[in-house]
């Protein structure tokens, strides 16, 4: 079990070793294929995406800057494999989600550890609350407005089923898998709840 005390930067950027590299870039793939392929349409251009899970795993797992490099990568992955042509914007909203939602170990959750108790459940619903609002209801919006001069009331539209579809699959199911993420590695390390 590591109990060092980490700095806030390291918290944000994550340890960068092989495990993290690969951890990303497989997230960042796993994130393009389930863009495309393991979603239900909400709206125009906009999924109920099981792609979603893939972040919260990413960022339980390696913390804010590898999930948003997942989703944000994984997003132009998406955009490649999907040959819709590359939206930056959107892509640049993901990343900024990834961020928002790999912020556990900020607030002491640490799912390698086995650590995830209620209160950084809760905060962690804030968190995706919060990333899906800035990422797709602030950021993308006025890039759609800056990089391609789009109508914003149908971003405005996407963006909200954005905001909804994503935030329910990432508290829906991504809580579920976070715990058992945590079970697993609490196992492992002999840790209990209280530690």
């Amino acid at each position: 079990m590591s109990k060092e005390k980490k700095s806030i930067g390291k918290l944000l950027l994550g340890t960068w070793d092989t495990k993290t590299i690969v951890g990303t870039a497989i997230g960042a793939a796993l994130f393009a294929v389930l863009m495309n392929f393991g979603g239900i349409r909400v709206f125009t251009n906009t999924n109920l995406s099981s792609a979603m899970i893939v972040v919260a795993v990413v960022a339980g797992l390696f913390g804010p800057l590898p999930a948003a490099l997942s989703a944000g990568l994984g997003n132009v992955l998406a955009d490649l494999i999907g040959g819709w042509g590359f939206w930056f914007d959107w892509s640049i909203g993901n990343f900024v989600m990834g961020f928002f939602v790999g912020l556990l170990p900020l607030y002491g959750a640490r799912i390698e550890d086995g650590i995830f108790q209620v209160k950084h459940m809760i905060c962690y619903v804030i968190c995706v609350v919060l990333g899906n609002l800035i990422g797709f209801g602030v950021v993308t919006p006025i890039l759609t407005y800056l990089f391609y001069s789009q109508e914003l009331t149908i971003t405005w539209a996407q963006a909200f089923s954005a905001v909804v579809s994503n935030g329910l699959v990432q508290i829906v199911i991504g809580v579920p898998v976070l715990i058992l993420l945590a079970k697993r590695n609490a196992k492992k390390t002999n840790l209990s709840a209280e530690d």
